[in-house]
């Protein structure tokens, strides 16, 4: 077992509602599932109610003696705040309380290095860790004694809290520099598909949908399910063929989440953009989770910034097989269902509208091309998908489906 799973964190989860539409229950709660998914133990809960996040210290004074009364009754070693701290409300909470002072954004870049599997997902991690902490360099080298391990301390940290800002500088340029390479390289990957012209979808939505479920269900990949959030980072795409014979390639997206760091959104942005690039969007909604529609929401906004939207949306109200009945709606999408990915409820239908929608842009023909005509069919193979070919006395024998663009070059 690794150092940081042998000593857990037991810390209090500290909120500031400013605003009336905002809930900070539920954002305190999901708080807590990040916290436990990164291996803490949640020892309680603060909520302050004020116009604005103090500037200094996060919350006021009143509430920081509040929150240190509870460090000592609750037998707490640490605070995550639910928004990003500045570093100057990081440096000078940890001089008041006087223990570990976390934020939202520490604790989703502490999960992604653990959960960080291929050398992509590293570079990335390590990038958005490095950002973030260069900017907290100063402050946090003081309290690396007080650390001593847990959250916070996953992936580069340490080591690279022991370097400079020009070292740190140097890395991050490094770490770009690999970057882009692997940019390059998943650029060409994409232009392959494109050349073969297979169509693509983008599986997204909310942490712990079912995206991964959904894509294991339909095509028999081995991604990493678990009921947990951020269980798999790295991209997987798939052939699906359809009971028809089309095929499409089913790309499984990381997971989005409220307040989604700017630092992760830039260095994962070549695995994000894989929704970017998609020819359709498969939007998979928790049906089951009573925060579904705000989820909804996020996921939107986060295929705005991407630059995402506009593609034909197919919106999948997942995990019926939990779901107690609610009616939810998805205004924005082409077509929505009602599936489980888990039990299979509702793929048999979802498969059928695939096919449906892929065929939108395809004619079927079928034709007998004579042998000096042989080389039209390799139009429909470049921008077709050639289904049988069989070679009789009379000719080539082809049954395929074809842009309709494409259609008047090979009849």
């Amino acid at each position: 077992m690794e150092y940081f799973d042998e000593i857990q964190d037991r810390v209090i989860l500290i909120g500031v509602q400013a605003s009336i539409g905002d809930d900070m229950e539920e954002s305190l709660d999901e708080l807590g599932e990040l916290a436990a998914t990164a291996g803490a133990a949640v020892a309680g809960r603060i909520i302050q109610n004020r116009e604005a996040v103090h500037p200094g210290t996060y919350i006021g004074k009143g509430k920081i003696d509040e929150v240190k009364g509870l460090l000592y009754v609750l037998n707490a070693n640490g605070v995550i705040c639910d928004d990003e701290l500045s570093p100057a409300q990081m440096n000078n909470l940890e001089r008041e309380l006087e223990c570990k002072v976390m934020d939202r954004t520490l604790l989703i870049l502490d999960i992604f290095a653990k959960r960080a599997v291929t050398s992509e997902g590293k570079i990335q991690v390590e990038l958005a860790q490095l950002r973030y902490r260069s900017a907290r360099l100063v402050g946090l080298r003081s309290s690396l004694s007080r650390l001593g391990g847990g959250i916070g301390t996953r992936g580069p940290g340490e080591k690279k809290l022991e370097t400079d800002r020009r070292l740190i500088r140097n890395r991050i340029s490094a770490l770009k520099q690999e970057l882009s390479q692997v940019e390059k390289h998943r650029e060409l990957i994409r232009s392959r598909r494109a050349v073969g012209n297979l169509k693509t979808a983008a599986i997204v939505g909310y942490t712990n949908a079912g995206k991964s479920t959904l894509l294991n269900t339909l095509t028999g990949a081995s991604v990493l399910s678990e009921d947990k959030l951020f269980a798999t980072l790295d991209p997987t795409t798939r052939l699906l063929t359809l009971d028809d014979g089309q095929q499409l390639l089913l790309t499984d997206t990381v997971g989005f989440i409220r307040k989604l760091p700017h630092n992760l959104v830039e260095a994962f942005k070549s695995t994000l953009e894989e929704a970017k690039y998609a020819d359709y969007i498969i939007h998979v909604v928790d049906a089951s989770n009573h925060q579904a529609e705000m989820q909804m929401h996020i996921v939107y906004e986060t295929l705005k910034e991407l630059g995402a939207l506009g593609k034909k949306t197919i919106t999948l109200f997942n995990k019926q097989d939990k779901a107690a009945g609610e009616s939810l709606r998805d205004l924005r999408a082409d077509h929505t269902l009602k599936i489980s990915a888990r039990t299979g409820e509702g793929l048999g239908e979802f498969k059928e509208l695939l096919s449906r929608i892929l065929a939108e842009g395809q004619i079927y023909m079928e034709r007998l091309f004579p042998y000096s005509e042989a080389g039209q069919i390799q139009l429909i193979r470049e921008y077709g998908q050639l289904l049988s070919e069989e070679y009789t006395e009379g000719g080539i024998a082809v049954k395929a489906r074809v842009p309709r663009e494409i259609y008047p070059k090979v009849t």
